[in-house]
């Protein structure tokens, strides 16, 4: 092959491998859940998945396996784009409308609680992934029936607290305060966690008892660090990607991007190895040109 048609080809394959990267989405890695209040799953999974203590938490496993608790960090639904009321039906929203969790969608009062009171709170939340995104937590109404499935109508529309999370995490949680109303019984607080880099969006149930119905609720406990590690090489989930997601993920829209998002910056390297290849093939050609020019 003559040294100008290699230039070209090199310069063509390196356009191509260019390109590829800059339709690539970035990937998601974005994974985690709420240990304050210590969420359905995290509650379960904190008990053990082989040997399970409370009830709830047996009857789980007897229904959908170990599995769904190893998988704590997931509950995700990869393609979300904030549509989370149009694709997550009613007495679904524990769950995120997976059949893998379809255990947290169950209507107990068993299900192990976290004592709360109205005012301000912190909230506490494991990321075994940092990614930016938003994350809101909400309350379910007073007169909320927990013997019935969550509904998106029980939710009270008034975040009790809203999060920007950034690309990094303080040692691995997510921690900001938020402010809970006045309530009585037992109540569900409902994340959401929407990923602006990618339609990705996270889900998750926390049980939580006011007043005199935190004496009889069993304490919910958030898994420890120990536990986490143990469990690591039984998760079909990767603390830095996808892992057991079920729908394959989309390209963010344009609306969802951030201007920092990875998936900005592999187009603006694109365009920048782009530009270099160009000028690159260009100047070789050029030189060659010139030096078979006669003197």
């Amino acid at each position: 092959m003559a040294p100008a048609r290699r230039r070209i080809a090199a310069a063509s394959a390196v356009l191509s491998a260019v390109t590829l990267l800059s339709l690539a989405p970035s990937p998601a890695s974005a994974h985690g859940s709420v240990f304050g209040p210590v969420s359905r799953v995290s509650a379960c999974f904190a008990e053990g998945p082989e040997t399970p203590k409370s009830q709830v938490c047996k009857d789980l496993v007897a229904d959908s396996g170990t599995q769904p608790l190893y998988d704590w960090n997931e509950v995700n639904i990869a393609n979300a784009d904030g549509r989370h009321q149009e694709i997550i039906p009613d007495g679904k929203l524990c769950s995120a409308n997976r059949a893998k969790y379809r255990a947290l969608d169950w209507a107990r009062t068993d299900w192990p609680a976290t004592t709360v009171a109205a005012g301000s709170y912190n909230f506490n939340v494991r990321v075994t992934a940092a990614h930016l995104g938003t994350m809101t937590m909400y309350i379910t109404k007073q007169g909320f029936d927990p013997n019935k499935r969550l509904k998106w109508s029980d939710l009270d529309p008034a975040p009790v607290g809203t999060y920007p999370t950034p690309r990094a995490s303080d040692n691995g949680y997510y921690k900001f305060t938020g402010t809970l109303p006045a309530r009585t019984g037992r109540h569900i607080i409902y994340k959401v966690w929407q990923r602006h880099d990618s339609p990705e969006a996270f889900y998750g149930c926390s049980d939580v008892a006011f007043g005199t119905a935190a004496t009889t609720a069993a304490k919910a406990k958030a898994p420890t660090e120990t536990r986490i590690d143990a469990g690591t090489a039984r998760s079909t989930v990767s603390h830095h990607g996808h892992g057991g997601d079920e729908h394959t993920p989309a390209l963010v829209t344009t609306a969802a991007r951030s201007t920092g998002s990875p998936l900005s910056a592999n187009v603006a390297w694109a365009a920048s190895a782009t530009l270099f290849a160009v000028s690159a093939l260009f100047f070789g050609l050029g030189r060659r040109r010139t030096s078979r020019r006669p003197g």
